[in-house]
């Protein structure tokens, strides 16, 4: 993505206020003192409906649109939400949902168990976290009130599967016509229980929310509507910030914007309520794809990549380096792994070893790398310096800049990358957010957050499975220490650092997101100070 330079984006910034000021419920000043929240967001959605979809672009709007069965506090505990109660038998094989009596969706239909049973089936079939519910057999009915899910093995970690952001319930009546269901065309005009519904959406541009008033909670939501606003370019969003246009950036990994916003005593900067997505951003390797078929030439970037400059440097020292597939934040995270500490020897006798040597220019061969385009700070200036570095060991690397996320994330999901940057969430659980990218079940094209590498090791299969039911902590960890150490060795992915998430809030904002998912999560109890 091309940087703007301050010039032109005061003149964004004009033009935008100029927008704001014809465009009803876009502006800070006049409205919220109404009850309307305006967010800002890097992040263009492909649709709204987190049952099929991963990621945050997604989930900030799911989570208001869709309830859930269950939500989680700041301390991990879950909370009723949906589901009033839930009860797991002695074997731990069979968990039973009571749902609350009074939850209808947007369109007046009451939600049932039959909707809890449509959503889970369709998740397993078409979400891209596979492991995520694979251990549901089967969910029955016996009234509309009670559904009743069965294992065929322990699943850990089944409560956090049922959040917001990964559980959305959606209608059964609207949904089950058949077809892709991933191209449904409620998915971009959702119904759903949550404490908002949808209104208007202008794709690339800005989504509105509005207060559902037969949400089933008493006396939420507080706001009245909630505006998101997408801009493409963080300085921008900045510029909306100051500039009273935006009430808040709920998410963002901008080091350069939080310190610059951190100042300003009209905001209150964050960093809590992001424990449950253990976010790491990583360089992933085509594994199918020569020369990165060949783990030595992995093996030799990984060695020629200079981790500590790019924590240190690049990213000012504000960022915890990562090792492993597991973030640092989890119980069963390691640094007990090879970390490769720069050594261009090492690199340059690998790809010799590899059948690579260098021609009479200095080059072995070409590559191409891409990166999110809403990852400036992150991925863009990381993806540039690996340009240069890669050049030492004889690898001449070239930078792709993809349009728009829908774009990179088409490429990646099909394979049409040689290397690409990546920010991808741990989602609280190692079965839900890390097999996924690992295990060789989840090779499936077009389906973006699976196993994008193509990577396959049968061992590693073996070691998620087991660990995916396996309940006993220490023999999981134990599990999980021998898959990363052979994740690690295998190299699918270079692993870079933890991602530093913070929350930009205006202050005389009341009840902001802490809880282990932030504003992934229901904003029914945000409100201004006074309403």
């Amino acid at each position: 993505m091309r940087t703007l330079r301050w010039p032109q984006l005061i003149l964004v910034a004009a033009l935008v206020s100029g927008l704001l000021a014809v465009r009803p419920g876009l502006g800070w000043a006049a409205e919220h003192t109404k009850g309307t929240l305006v967010l800002g967001t890097d992040s263009v959605p492909r649709h709204f409906n987190g049952a099929v979809q991963s990621g945050s672009a997604t989930a900030l709007a799911s989570t208001q649109i869709f309830a859930s069965p269950l939500r989680f506090d700041a301390n991990w505990n879950p909370q009723p939400y949906l589901a009033e109660s839930w009860k797991f038998s002695e074997d731990g094989l069979t968990l039973t949902l009571k749902l609350v009596k009074d939850a209808v969706f947007h369109d007046g239909k009451p939600v049932t168990s039959d909707d809890v049973a449509f959503t889970i089936k369709t998740i397993k079939e078409n979400h891209p976290f596979q492991t995520m519910l694979a251990a549901v057999d089967s969910v029955e009915t016996p009234d509309p009130l009670t559904a009743v899910i069965h294992l065929s093995k322990p699943h850990p970690a089944i409560l956090l599967a049922m959040c917001p952001g990964l559980m959305p319930i959606i209608p059964k009546h609207i949904y089950n016509t058949g077809g892709n269901i991933k191209e449904h065309p409620a998915n971009v005009k959702p119904i759903g229980s949550g404490p908002f519904k949808l209104v208007e959406y202008v794709p690339g541009e800005y989504y509105t929310l509005e207060k559902f008033d037969r949400f089933f909670i008493p006396d939420r939501p507080k706001l009245d509507r909630i505006v998101v606003r997408i801009i493409g370019d963080v300085n921008s969003m900045v510029l909306s910030l100051e500039n009273n246009e935006l009430d808040a950036i709920p998410q963002t990994d901008d080091i350069p914007a939080v310190q610059r916003l951190e100042k300003n005593p009209q905001l209150l900067v964050t960093n809590k309520g992001f424990e449950g997505i253990g976010a790491i951003n990583w360089l992933a390797f085509n594994t199918k794809k020569a020369p990165l078929d060949d783990v030595r030439v992995r093996r030799a970037i990984a060695w020629a990549v200079d981790r500590d400059y790019i924590v240190g440097t690049l990213m000012l020292g504000k960022v915890e380096p990562s090792y492993a597939p597991i973030s640092p934040g989890s119980p069963l995270a390691t640094e007990d792994v090879e970390q490769y500490k720069v050594d261009l020897d090492k690199a340059n006798a690998l790809l010799d070893e590899a059948g690579h040597p260098k021609n009479d220019k200095g080059e072995r061969f070409s590559l191409q790398i891409d990166f999110e385009p809403d990852s400036e700070f992150l991925q863009h200036n990381v993806a540039e310096y690996l340009r240069s570095q890669l050049k030492k060991i004889g690898i001449n690397l070239t930078v792709r800049s993809s349009a728009d996320f829908p774009a990179w994330a088409n490429r990646i999901s099909n394979y049409d990358f040689d290397l690409t940057m990546d920010t991808v969430y741990n989602w609280g659980d190692p079965v839900i957010g890390v097999g996924r990218t690992y295990i060789s079940t989840n090779i499936r094209p077009g389906v973006m957050w699976s196993n994008t590498q193509q990577y396959v090791n049968p061992k590693v299969d073996e070691l998620l499975n087991a660990a995916a039911v396996e309940m006993d902590q220490v023999k999981r960890k134990a599990l999980y220490l021998e898959f990363q150490k052979l994740v690690v060795d295998e190299v699918p992915i270079y692993f870079i650092n933890v991602v530093p998430y913070f929350g930009i809030w205006r202050q005389g904002l009341e009840n902001i997101p802490q809880s282990i998912w932030g504003p992934l999560s229901p904003l029914d109890e945000v409100h201004w100070t006074g309403e």
